[in-house]
C-alpha cells in the first residue's frame, strides 16, 4: 500500500514516470486497480477497464492505453487491431488511491459495438432537456458530445464532417461570419434574428475549440479564475 493514499494526483503523463505514479496506487490483492476513460476534450466517460504495474508501464511507453484482461488473464493494447487507440494526455489518482482516471484523446470509439462510449445505454428518456432544473447547460454538453464525436466519426453528408474536413481556415470564416451577423442582429433590434445568429455562433465556436483540442471547461476555468472577487 502506498503511503500517499489520502490526496489526489494529477500530472500530465509527461510529468511523471510510471514508477512514481505506481507508488501513488493502492493495488488489490490481484495487483490491479479499476481505471476510468474519459475524453480529454469533452470529458465524456468513455469506458473502464483494469490495470496492473505492467499495464501502466506499458502505457507510459506508448502513450496510448493498454490494460489488462481479466477474463483471458493478458494485456492488451487498446485500438492495436481496431486502430481505435486512445492516446493518453494525463493521470488522475483518486484520494483513496484505488482508482485512477486516465484522460485521452480517442482515435475512434471506445465500445466494441462502434459506440463512441462504451456507456451508451440510458435509462429515463436519454438527454435530459435543455433548461430542465439544474441543467440548464445540458444542451451544450450534448452539442459538445456530438461535435467530438463527428471529427472521429466524420459521417459522409454532416455539416459538421464538412467543417472538419474542410479544415481550420474554413471553420474560422463562418465564426467570422456568425459573429458579424450577430453583430447586424443585434444592430436591427430583433430578438429572435439575434437568438438564431448567436445559436450559429456558438456552434462554431463549440466546433473551432474541438479542432483546436481546447476543452470548453478551460474556457469555463478562465471564466471562473476572472470572477473572483479582488
Amino acid at each position: 500500500m502506498s503511503d500517499n493514499v489520502g490526496y489526489t494526483v494529477f500530472v500530465p503523463l509527461k510529468d511523471m514516470t510510471a514508477a512514481q505514479l505506481a507508488a501513488a496506487i493502492r493495488w488489490d490483492e490481484r495487483g490491479l486497480v479499476p481505471a476510468i476513460v474519459q475524453d480529454a476534450a469533452t470529458k465524456q466517460v468513455l469506458m473502464m477497464a483494469y490495470m496492473n504495474e505492467e499495464s501502466l508501464r506499458l502505457t507510459f511507453e506508448k502513450g496510448e492505453t493498454v490494460f489488462w484482461s481479466r477474463s483471458r488473464g493478458e494485456l492488451w493494447h487498446k485500438g492495436a487491431t481496431s486502430g481505435n487507440t486512445q492516446r493518453v494526455v494525463a493521470f488522475s489518482v483518486d484520494c483513496d488511491g484505488d482508482t485512477v482516471l486516465l484522460e485521452v484523446e480517442p482515435n475512434g470509439p471506445a465500445c466494441h459495438t462502434g459506440e463512441t462510449s462504451c456507456f451508451y445505454r440510458r435509462t429515463g428518456a436519454g438527454e435530459p432537456a435543455a433548461g430542465a432544473a439544474g441543467n440548464r447547460f445540458a444542451i451544450i454538453e450534448a452539442l459538445e458530445r456530438t461535435i467530438a464525436q463527428r471529427e472521429v466519426e466524420r459521417p459522409e453528408g454532416a455539416y459538421t464532417t464538412y467543417l472538419f474536413e474542410k479544415g481550420v481556415d474554413k471553420i474560422l470564416k463562418k465564426v467570422g461570419e456568425e459573429a458579424a451577423e450577430v453583430i447586424i442582429a443585434a444592430k436591427n433590434r430583433s430578438a429572435e434574428e439575434l437568438r438564431y445568429e448567436t445559436s450559429d455562433l456558438l456552434f462554431h465556436l463549440l466546433v473551432l475549440l474541438q479542432e483546436q483540442k481546447l476543452p470548453l471547461d478551460e474556457v469555463l476555468g478562465e471564466l471562473a479564475r476572472r470572477h473572483q472577487p479582488k
